[in-house]
């Protein structure tokens, strides 16, 4: 079982920029990996998603702002947030999708 640890959260202005890190205890060659993150009172939601081959995926609602990418060689998966809002405010988790591990979560807080 792969372990993740997620750090780089925050408080941000809006309009401003964070970069989360997301390091796992092996190799993360073979996982497809994802940030999903829940506001309060709010469901988990898919924020961007990077399979074994750097294809990407990103929710709508931050398309244009924030880039996954994923460094195996460090065991690391990192999104860049740019132009955050304020409805970006959550807890971002790291998750390798398809075997449900989870981080513990880093809180990202938009807010002037």
């Amino acid at each position: 079982q792969v372990q993740v640890v997620e750090s780089g959260g925050g408080v941000v202005q809006p309009g401003g920029s964070l970069r989360l890190s997301c390091a796992a205890s092996g190799s993360i060659a073979h996982y497809v990996l994802g940030w999903y993150r829940q506001a309060p009172g709010n469901q988990h939601e898919l924020v961007a998603s990077i399979t074994t081959i750097s294809t990407t995926y990103y929710a709508d609602s931050v398309k244009g702002r924030f880039t996954i990418a994923r460094e195996n060689a460090k065991n690391t998966v990192y999104l860049q947030m740019n132009s955050l809002k304020p409805e970006d405010t959550a807890v971002y988790y790291c998750v390798v999708i398809g075997y449900n591990y989870w981080g513990q979560g880093t809180q990202v807080t938009v807010s002037s």
